[in-house]
């Protein structure tokens, strides 16, 4: 199962990708200081997930490029709808 989609165009940016390394390493650091092994493992373990996806396995792949959609070709058996109506005395418009 994978977490976090290393092909997401948040993931894009450098900094983008540090932050979230760096969020997930202090945070480990917080719960150390105050005394919560338990949650500095956790945090600790999110932090080196994200920086294995994030940096050691990260290969972007190009968006991929749909083409351009084409107009559809109109039937030439349906009148067309810029086609001059004629007016109530039989006169064009």
């Amino acid at each position: 199962m994978q977490l976090i989609d290393p092909n997401h165009p948040a993931y894009r940016h450098l900094w983008v990708r540090i932050a979230i390394v760096a969020v997930c390493f202090g945070w480990a650091g917080v719960e150390l200081i105050t005394g919560d092994p338990f949650w500095a493992v956790l945090a600790g373990g999110a932090g080196a997930y994200s920086f294995y996806m994030l940096f050691w396995t990260f290969n972007p792949q190009p968006p991929a490029t749909e083409p351009a959609a084409q107009p559809e070709a109109e039937d030439e058996d349906e009148p067309a709808a810029t086609a001059e109506k004629p007016a109530k005395d039989g006169q064009a418009e």
